[in-house]
């Protein structure tokens, strides 16, 4: 667990100057379950905060002395019902980028079949079909509640990768379908496909899972797909023999996922 520095909660209790908003809902999520950290936070609390707490407190004690029991009525939670909205706006979002991606291999298929001496189209685009549906599944520019969703304690990587899952499921199959359909090799298919999918949560840890799928989905295509399709020659890295090469990358990529972990629970994972 990485706790707030003292300069961190000392600002944080200063009514956090100097802190931007990811930092102050970072700090947030942690002090839920951190006891030492919420005695280190007490301890930079200003004069002027312990006073303006006391008299809360004494008005809030009041309060509920003098006021009458509550009526009793059906009340709803309301971190349920976000997780709720989250799941099917989550749906919608996805929805029409995984039926693009999977219309992408069909019309690759299609061109492989019309023309033989294309290098495999679904080979090309293996690495990159995910890329979309995840950079979607885990933005707030796409989910009105994903701060929310952001803050509470299912979040973090296992979030992630269940929202990765859900592409991964609708994905791999369709290009194994397509890699079988043209006679290519089902292996290098699936491990390009999981590698990239590894190095855009390894590095969306760090500067956003959306940036990190336009990066390397636009570094791909310009490295590898445009050349080999320009040329009318399968890349090197795509070649038979090469299986071996990405699975080595595929495990190394997610291990440096489960290391960087923590990043996760900043909110600047999703921008």
């Amino acid at each position: 667990m990485t706790h707030p520095t003292t300069m961190v909660l000392a600002r944080y209790a200063d009514g956090g100057r100097g802190l931007d908003d990811a930092a102050l809902w970072s700090v947030e999520v942690h002090l839920d379950t951190c006891g030492d950290c919420r005695e280190e936070l007490a301890r930079n609390v200003t004069p002027a905060t312990t006073d303006v707490l006391g008299r809360v407190a004494v008005s809030l004690d009041r309060a509920i002395d003098t006021s009458p029991l509550p009526a009793r009525r059906r009340t709803y939670a309301v971190g349920t019902y976000a997780v709720a909205v989250h799941r099917r706006r989550l749906a919608w979002a996805l929805a029409p980028w995984l039926a693009v991606t999977v219309a992408v291999l069909g019309c690759g298929v299609l061109l492989n079949s019309a023309e033989p001496s294309l290098p495999s189209l679904v080979l090309l685009l293996a690495p990159v079909a995910p890329l979309p549906g995840v950079a979607v599944a885990w933005s707030r520019r796409t989910d009105p509640v994903w701060e929310l969703i952001a803050t509470t304690p299912a979040a973090g990587l296992a979030m992630v990768l269940r929202h990765t899952l859900a592409v991964l499921v609708v994905v791999l199959p369709a290009l194994l379908a397509a890699g079988a359909s043209t006679g290519t090799s089902l292996v290098l298919i699936l491990l390009p496909c999981l590698a990239f999918t590894a190095a855009t949560l390894a590095l969306g840890a760090f500067i956003g899972v959306r940036r990190a799928a336009i990066g390397l989905g636009t570094a791909w295509s310009a490295a590898v797909l445009l050349p080999s399709v320009a040329a009318r020659s399968l890349s090197p890295v795509l070649q038979p023999g090469s299986d071996a090469v990405w699975a080595v990358i595929t495990v190394a990529l997610a291990a440096v996922t489960l290391f960087a972990a923590p990043h996760f629970r900043r909110l600047t994972s999703g921008n």
